[in-house]
């Protein structure tokens, strides 16, 4: 018995020995016209044994750079892509650039940042002041929940003012509850539940005078029937 530890190592285990020993095979061929044929069919193999490839951009082109890979860099076929070569595939990605908050402010994400760049871009107005509040106010989320402790708005207007480089400031105001934002959405909530209250009472002054009327009716039916 020959176990697969004694066979030779797949380039990507992930297509299997079968189509390693076609890919091997068809660098034996003996014209190009041959390898040709014998290439496309493997490719043809290739995506069925792997279909989740044709989700991807460009899957046709990955197909070929397996096919390459599993020759070991080394056939002689017309592709219809460039072949990549051994430098490019080793070559490591670029270390990615991550946005860097100040001090030991992590915990308030990339898109506070974003945001206060906004902000500060506004002209001056209700839009502004309307954004530097919203900020705020996520601003002491992200902070409750990284920290598990509760925050005083004084120490988010100092992280803001830092953040946006004494740029944005809410140190005028006490605290987020009397900013506009939380009256205006509060003021909506308190109208939107007036609202609610005053549609149940009508609803069941409705329904009080219905029941009483059918009442009434059922009465003065009975009351006929007798009659006769």
């Amino acid at each position: 018995m020959e176990y697969n530890t004694q066979k030779t190592q797949l380039q990507l285990p992930e297509y299997g020995r079968i189509i390693q020993q076609l890919v091997e095979r068809c660098k034996e061929l003996s014209t190009k016209e041959e390898r040709n044929e014998m290439a496309m069919a493997i490719i043809d193999f290739m995506g069925q044994r792997n279909p989740q490839l044709r989700d991807e951009d460009n899957y046709k082109h990955k197909l070929w750079d397996h096919l390459y890979i599993l020759a070991e860099y080394d056939l002689d076929v017309d592709s219809p892509y460039p072949f990549p070569t051994m430098e490019q595939l080793a070559e490591k990605p670029k270390r990615m650039e991550y946005p860097k908050l100040q001090g030991d402010f992590k915990f308030y994400g990339k898109s506070i940042l974003q945001l206060i760049e906004k902000a500060i871009e506004l002209e001056e107005g209700d839009e502004k002041e309307a954004l530097i509040e919203v900020i705020a106010n996520n601003m002491k989320k992200s902070y409750n929940v990284y920290n598990k402790e509760h925050v005083t708005d004084d120490v988010i207007f100092r992280h803001l003012k830092e953040l946006s480089e004494n740029r944005l400031d809410l140190t005028g105001i006490d605290s987020l509850e009397k900013s506009k934002i939380y009256y205006s959405s509060n003021t909506n909530r308190s109208n939107s539940n007036n609202n609610n209250n005053n549609n149940r009472s009508n609803n069941n002054r409705n329904n009080q005078a219905n029941n009483k009327r059918r009442h009434n009716n059922n009465n003065t039916n009975s009351n006929h029937k007798n009659r006769k």
